[in-house]
């Protein structure tokens, strides 16, 4: 799997939707590549965080830098 189709699935997984066979193509994946590690648990915790807050949005500033970082790191992935 490249980076670019970690995003397009990441919510499946998060969610425990996706394939079993993509799931360990999907972790195998993040053993090897650092950035879309990070950017994984971030969003677990970022999730974690969001709910218990009780919903409240998810600042601006944050989702921008999460989004930025993956993309600097994972430019011709």
């Amino acid at each position: 799997m490249k980076c670019r189709e970690i995003l397009e699935r990441l919510s499946e997984y998060l969610d425990g939707e996706l394939d079993p066979k993509l799931c360990q193509d999907l972790e195998s994946h993040m053993e090897d590549c650092h950035p879309c590690l990070i950017f994984v648990n971030t969003l677990k915790k970022t999730i974690t965080l969001y709910q218990y807050a009780g919903n409240e949005p998810l600042p601006k500033a944050v989702h921008l830098r999460l989004h930025d970082y993956l993309k600097k790191e994972c430019q011709g992935c």
